[in-house]
This record gives C-alpha cells, sequence and structure tokens, in this order.
C-alpha cells in the first residue's frame, strides 16, 4: 500500500495524467483494472479557461471512485490557489502540481518544466498551494531541465519542506525526448536522501519492468503513463506479477466497452473521433486477435457497421 497525506491507497500503482487521454471514461478502466490513483488531465489553472466543454470534460469527476485526483498547471500563486479551493470544492481529494511539462507552448508562461530553472519561484507555488487546501497536495517533475541540468534532489527537498505529500519523478529532463531511455539513477538517489514518498515515472511498460524499477530505485509507488494505452489491463498485469490473484479479462471486451463509454461521455459524433486513437491504441495491443473480433480499421471509424457496435 502506499500512503499519500492522509490518503491510504489499496496499491503502489497510479495513473499518469496525460492530455486528451485520461478522460473520466479512461480513468473509470483503469481503476477497474487495479490502478490505486488516476490522475485526471491537466487543467490551468485560469479558471478563466474552464467554461470551454473541452474543460468542463476534463473537470467531469461524476461516478469516479474515490480518492479522485486533478493536476494543476499554472506560475501564479493566487490563480493556484483560487482553482485549488475551486477543485476540492467539486469533490477533489488530492491535487497534484505540474512542473513537468516539457511543451514549448507551457513553458513559454514560465509554468511546467520551466519552474525547474525557477527553483525559489516553484517553492513559494507550492508553499501557496498547500496552504490553500487541505487536501494533499503532490508535484510530478522531470529529473531536471537537461541532462546537465538536473537539480531533481535539489527540487525534492523544497517540496519536502513546501509540505508536499508525494513527488513522482519522470526519468528525463524537459530537454530529453521520449525517444531517449529513461533513467532510474536520479529517482534512486533522491529516494535514498529525502523523506517523501517517490513514485517512479517513465517507460515502465511490463511487470519485469515495473518490478526491476521498484527494486532498483526503492520508490515507494509508480506511476504508468503511455504503457496504458489500448492496455489499461497493465495495472492488473503488474499486480498479478507481484502476487495478486485476480480474475481473467477480454481484451476485446474491454475494448468495445471503453469506445461505448467515449460515444456516451463525449455524445456519437466525438465520442467516435476520440475513439480513433484508442482503438489504434487497442490494435497494437491486441496483434493476435482476428480483424473481424478487433472490428473495422481505424480510419472507418463513421461507417455504418461501426457505429452499431460502439451505440
Amino acid at each position: 500500500m502506499l500512503k499519500i497525506g492522509g490518503i491510504m491507497l489499496k496499491n503502489r500503482l497510479l495513473l499518469a495524467p496525460m492530455a486528451g487521454i485520461t478522460d473520466l471514461p479512461f480513468r473509470k478502466l483503469c481503476r477497474h483494472f487495479g490502478a490505486a490513483l488516476a490522475y485526471g488531465e491537466m487543467v490551468t489553472a485560469d479558471q478563466r479557461l474552464w467554461r470551454t466543454e473541452k474543460t468542463r470534460k476534463r473537470l467531469n469527476y461524476s461516478g469516479e471512485p474515490k480518492p479522485i485526483a486533478a493536476q494543476l498547471l499554472g506560475a501564479e500563486p493566487k490563480a493556484l490557489a483560487e482553482a485549488a479551493r475551486a477543485l476540492v470544492d467539486q469533490g477533489v481529494d488530492l491535487i497534484d502540481f505540474n512542473a513537468g511539462c516539457p511543451a514549448k507552448k507551457v513553458c513559454r508562461t514560465g509554468a511546467g518544466a520551466a519552474l525547474l530553472q525557477r527553483e525559489i519561484q516553484l517553492g513559494r507555488l507550492l508553499e501557496t498551494l498547500v496552504n490553500a487546501v487541505s487536501v494533499p497536495v503532490t508535484l510530478k517533475i522531470r529529473t531536471g531541465w537537461s541532462p546537465a541540468e538536473r537539480n531533481a534532489m535539489k527540487i525534492a527537498r523544497i517540496a519536502r519542506e513546501s509540505g508536499i505529500a508525494a513527488l513522482s519523478i519522470h526519468g528525463r529532463t524537459a530537454r530529453c525526448s521520449y525517444g531517449e531511455p529513461a533513467e532510474y539513477e536520479t529517482i534512486r538517489a533522491v529516494k535514498a536522501v529525502v523523506k517523501l514518498p517517490i513514485i517512479a515515472n517513465g517507460d515502465i511498460d511490463s511487470p519485469q519492468k515495473a518490478a526491476w524499477v521498484l527494486d532498483y530505485t526503492g520508490a515507494d509507488g509508480l506511476m504508468i503513463g503511455r504503457a496504458a494505452r489500448g492496455r489499461p489491463w497493465v495495472f492488473r498485469e503488474i499486480l498479478q506479477a507481484l502476487g495478486e490473484s485476480l480474475p481473467p479479462w477480454d481484451p476485446v471486451a474491454v475494448m468495445e466497452a471503453h469506445l461505448n463509454a467515449l460515444c456516451r461521455f463525449y455524445g456519437r459524433e466525438r465520442g467516435l473521433r476520440i475513439a480513433r486513437k484508442h482503438r489504434a491504441w487497442y490494435a497494437e495491443n491486441l496483434q493476435d486477435f482476428s480483424p473481424v473480433q478487433l472490428g473495422l480499421p481505424v480510419y472507418e471509424c463513421h461507417s455504418s457497421r461501426t457505429d452499431q457496435r460502439l451505440r
């Protein structure tokens, strides 16, 4: 089990927040397959932008199992505090602060991974968030801005002093592309020194890799991101490898249930569009199944036959 603040999770596996992916249907599915916590898609602290349909969907937690976790992005203390309080009022049990997003459009605003270069400012923002709400506040970072500027150890100490309840570390710097393998030496070094729950993230894509990362880093938990796309049962696979006895599942039925849920959540037209990318990810993980079992190819997603399968 993993304890974050006053919240005791049933295991050590968490679903990473991923823009355009970790919506309500996907979070529910991953929780069903064993994720102890599923972070929602990153939302900006600027509440003026919450009025859009896209953000309203991101902030939809209807019927989601507790505890509910949201991730905030921003660099302005007052806006962050007000946004955090608004999320708690909506039923959120845990707030994660994003200081790891490497997207240029995010970093240009001084938010996300750009804050790794502004340690004093980051510390003040963390203190503001912790003091603004009564729920646990966690932090997600990368190992640094670039391979020559790895400062995860210093950021971890700042996080601990600021009252952060847990720290997730992605094993790449902001300047590293996803084509480069994640490194775990930094995570291991931080865990050995900083008295804070540490959650390892990056390239954890199999039960074998999960067990190795836990053993090598000494991390308290694991955060799974891209490996869950088209494979939400990866959490159950890892739990089984770690010794839990769990019932079998039908991957094709899981895919169909997910695509149906997307159509119910977004409406038929938008749901079918969003289903395309998920269908492609499922296809990558279901190569042993026949085309008939998987339905029509992604590019025929608007055909009447596919519509009937997604009703």
